[in-house]
This record gives C-alpha cells, structure tokens and sequence, in this order.
C-alpha cells in the first residue's frame, strides 16, 4: 500500500492547480481511491484498496473557516488556481475565506466535490484525465 511519503513527493511536484490532474494520475497509480483534504489545516484522510486508510497531518497553523459559503467568489478564485494564476496558500486561504471546509477526491469517479461546514456540496468537478 502506498505511504504518505510518496504522497507527499508527488505533491512537491504541484506548483498550483494546472498541476492537479497529473498529480491525481500519480496517486491513483500508488493505490489512493479516495481522499478528503481540511482547508482548517491541511489534513489529509487517504483510503485505498481494501479499507486501507492513512492520514497526512496538518501543515500550517489553523485557517479560520468562514460560516457562510460564498461559492461565486469560489468559483472564481479556484478557476484562477486552476489557470496557475495562484500557489497552493494563496488557494487555501481563498477557500477558508469562502467558506470552504474540505474536498474530496473520488479516483472511481474522477470527481472534486467542494463542500461547506454545514457539509453541503458546493461544487462537483470532473478532474480531466
């Protein structure tokens, strides 16, 4: 099964979110089949093949989330991360600004799904691959 250190080290390879789907590619290929990143602190819970489960730390002090969802403004500021216009602080700290509290990575689906505190889904995007 794969380890958070060779997660980790395809990450180190994104710069901002033009380099998202090639890092998925990556993980997908080490076993991730899901994962589910917290805005708050950067932690991450992985899962893999036969309930195989893992969890990345946090890696920044903890963000504030906003309790209201601005999902225009997050829509805009993630096309623009997606574009590589931004790096990944500057993403999260718009997303914690915008009420984002996690997303999830379905490798089944190649789906992102956004989601609020309240655990309601703003935005479901296929990941191209």
């Amino acid at each position: 099964m794969f380890t958070v250190e060779q997660i980790k080290a395809a990450h180190s390879k994104v710069k901002s979110g033009a380099d998202f789907p090639a890092y998925i590619q990556e993980i997908k290929q080490l076993g991730v089949t899901y994962y589910e990143t917290f805005v708050t602190d950067g932690h991450t819970n992985y899962s893999g093949a036969r309930d195989y489960k893992t969890t990345a730390p946090g890696r920044y002090e903890p963000l504030t989330i906003a309790p209201e969802c601005d999902r225009a403004q997050f829509k805009v500021g993630l096309k623009e991360h997606q574009q590589g216009k931004t790096d990944y602080p500057t993403f999260i700290g718009m997303s914690a600004k915008f009420g984002i509290e996690k997303w999830a990575v379905c490798m089944e689906k190649m789906t992102c799904t956004y989601y609020d505190l309240a655990g309601n889904e703003i935005l479901v995007e296929q990941i191209p691959q």
